[in-house]
C-alpha cells in the first residue's frame, strides 16, 4: 500500500469538506451539474464512476478461475459469506438500526433510503482493495485473484436480483428498469471494456501492462475523490443540519465488517484452509465494492439521498477499518495454526 492509499481516509476526508465548503459556495454550479441527466444517469458522475471502475476490473484475471478447484473450501467460505450472510445481515443491520435504534435521531424521510445505501453497499464484494489488503497479510495471491474473479462473475448476474429482493422484503419500492439499467452501465459494460482492455495490454507483454496499471491506478483514487465532492456538495446542507447521521450510519457499517469478517476467518480455520487463505477470505469479506455501491445508489435514488450518503460512509471508514481487520488477522497467526 503506498503512502496515497494509507492515507485514502484522509483524502476523503478532506473531499469532504471540500465538498461542503463548494455546495454552499457555488449552490447554483452544483445544481446545474445534477441537471445534467440522460435516462436519470447523470454524466459527469457516470463518467466519474467508469473512471473509477474500469482500471480496477483491468487486473481482474478471470482465467484464474481455474485456480478454485485448489481451494474449494476457502472459495465456498468466500462465496457463503459474500452472498448469503453479508447482504442479509446488512439489511437486518439496517433494519434494526435505521428503522428501530436510530430511528428517533434521523430525518423520518431518510430512512428508507439510508437501509437502501447500506444494502447495495453489502451486496457488492470487493474487487480491487481487496488485493492491497491480501498483500499486507502475506495471503495467497492466486486464491485472491480466482476470489474476485469469481465474485466479479456472479455479481453480473446476482446484483440487481439480490438488492431488488432485499429492498422488497425492506417495504422499499425500486423500478426494475433502473436498477438493470445500473449494473449494465456499472458492471456489465466496464467488464468487457477493462477485459478488452487487459488483452491489449498483456499483448505488448508482461512489463508494460504492469506499467500501465501503475500510471492508470491513481485515476481509479482520484475519480472516487471528485465524485464524493459532488456528492457532498449536493448533500451539503442536509449533512451541516445534521452531522450526527454520518456517525450513526457508521455503526451497522462497522458491526457488519467485524462480524463478516471473523464469521470468514473461524469458518476457513474449522475447514482446515491455510492462514494465507483464511486471510483473503476474510478481507474480501468485510470489505464492500464501494465505487459500484455509490453508482448504483445515486442511479436509483438521487445525488441527494440517504442512500448515496450512506454509500458514502462506507467509503469513509473502509481504509482504516480494514487496516484493523489486517492487523488482527496477521496478530493472530499462531493461534490460527494452533487449531
Amino acid at each position: 500500500m503506498n503512502t496515497f492509499e494509507r492515507y485514502l481516509s484522509l483524502w476523503v476526508f478532506i473531499c469532504i469538506v471540500a465538498g461542503l465548503a463548494f455546495g454552499q459556495a457555488m449552490p447554483g454550479v452544483f445544481q446545474a451539474i445534477g441537471r445534467m441527466e440522460v435516462a436519470q444517469v447523470n454524466l459527469p458522475v457516470g463518467l466519474l464512476i467508469w473512471v473509477m471502475i474500469i482500471p480496477m476490473l483491468v487486473k481482474v484475471d478471470f482465467g484464474a478461475l481455474h485456480e478454485m478447484k485448489q481451494h474449494v473450501r476457502g472459495i465456498g467460505v468466500t462465496l457463503f459469506v459474500n452472498w448469503l450472510v453479508k447482504p442479509f445481515s446488512m439489511a437486518f443491520l439496517g433494519w434494526l438500526f435505521i428503522r428501530h435504534l436510530f430511528a428517533d435521531y434521523l430525518p423520518a424521510d431518510q430512512l428508507d433510503s439510508y437501509i437502501a445505501g447500506l444494502i447495495l453497499l453489502a451486496a457488492a464484494p470487493c474487487t480491487a482493495m481487496v488485493f492491497v489488503w491480501s498483500r499486507l497479510t502475506n495471503g495467497d495471491p492466486l486464491f485472491t485473484l480466482s476470489q474476485v474473479a469469481v465474485n466479479d462473475l456472479i455479481m453480473v448476474f446476482a446484483f440487481a436480483p439480490l438488492v431488488a429482493f432485499l429492498l422488497g422484503i425492506s417495504a422499499i419500492t425500486v423500478p426494475w428498469n433502473t436498477l438493470l439499467t445500473s449494473v449494465v452501465l456499472y458492471i456489465v459494460i466496464p467488464v468487457v471494456l477493462a477485459q478488452l482492455w487487459r488483452k491489449s495490454l498483456l499483448r505488448k507483454g508482461q512489463p508494460a501492462f504492469d506499467a500501465a496499471m501503475a500510471k492508470i491506478g491513481p485515476l481509479s483514487i482520484g475519480a472516487l475523490l471528485l465524485t464524493l465532492i459532488l456528492l457532498f456538495a449536493f448533500q451539503g446542507e442536509a449533512i451541516l443540519k445534521q452531522p450526527l447521521v454520518i456517525a450513526l450510519l457508521a455503526v451497522p457499517i462497522l458491526i457488519q465488517v467485524i462480524f463478516n469478517s471473523a464469521l470468514a476467518y473461524w469458518l476457513n480455520r474449522a475447514a482446515g484452509e491455510k492462514h494465507n487463505i483464511a486471510c483473503p477470505s476474510a478481507l474480501i469479506g468485510a470489505s464492500n465494492f464501494f465505487e459500484l455501491a455509490v453508482a448504483a445508489a445515486i442511479s436509483l435514488f438521487g445525488f441527494e439521498s440517504g442512500a448515496a450518503l450512506a454509500t458514502v460512509v462506507g467509503v469513509l471508514i473502509e481504509v482504516p477499518v480494514m487496516l484493523l481487520v489486517v492487523k488482527v488477522v496477521n496478530s493472530s497467526k499462531g493461534w490460527y495454526e494452533s487449531a
